[in-house]
């Protein structure tokens, strides 16, 4: 099972998508063993003292493709969920000054948390999607799918064209433009689609 990120994804006004949008999207893997569910509290990672937070919709693939065409990449979603893409903001920056990769920064375990799914059926349109995140009670981030760059359809037709997607495949789609920052011990986390609270738990 592959876990596929996007990076750098969603604007605050729409008018400036059209000079954004190049075709050229950032990719980058997460390993499985980042992945925790049932809302279970996360111990702190000790490999890092910056832990950034972006939530984000997880697309669940339900069926194979390759080379799958925007127009039917719709298809290709069997469910949706809410999640946190963490990263190891000091890590990356190491690794960065190396011209490393994101590897060790996005792929420790505890990486990437994520509630249940929801049927895609759940959503008639997955262009206007809202979600977002609450952090000990305070609201931090807001997000609505009209305001990504590439919508759901196009990321799996430009990932499809150079890995095959299987059954399983996890895609977090990216976070909105504001509101990210660090969590530290103890942060509570609360997550939600469309009013539903969804993802919630602790950093213990």
């Amino acid at each position: 099972m592959k876990i596929i990120g996007i990076g750098k994804n969603y604007v605050s006004d729409k008018a400036e998508i059209a000079d954004i949008k190049t075709g050229d999207q950032l990719i980058f893997l997460k390993a499985e063993s980042t992945l925790v569910t049932n809302n279970d509290n996360i111990v702190f990672p000790s490999i890092t003292k910056e832990l950034a937070y972006e939530v984000e919709l997880v697309v669940k693939i339900g069926k194979k493709g390759k080379d799958i065409s925007v127009e039917t990449a719709d298809s290709y979603i069997s469910e949706i969920a809410v999640g946190i893409d963490y990263t190891a903001k000091d890590v990356l920056a190491a690794s960065r000054a190396n011209k490393g990769p994101w590897a060790l920064a996005k792929g420790f375990d505890g990486a990437s948390p994520i509630s249940s799914f929801k049927p895609v059926s759940n959503f008639p349109d997955l262009n206007n999607i809202n979600f977002d995140l609450v952090i000990n009670g305070e609201q931090k981030q807001v997000g609505n799918t009209d305001f990504m760059i590439y919508n759901f359809s196009e990321i799996i037709s430009f990932v499809s064209t150079y890995m095959t997607l299987e059954p399983g495949d996890l895609i977090f789609t990216g976070t909105p433009a504001l509101g990210t920052g660090l969590n530290v011990k103890g942060d509570h986390l609360q997550a939600s689609i469309e009013g539903e609270l969804l993802l919630d738990f602790k950093l213990i």
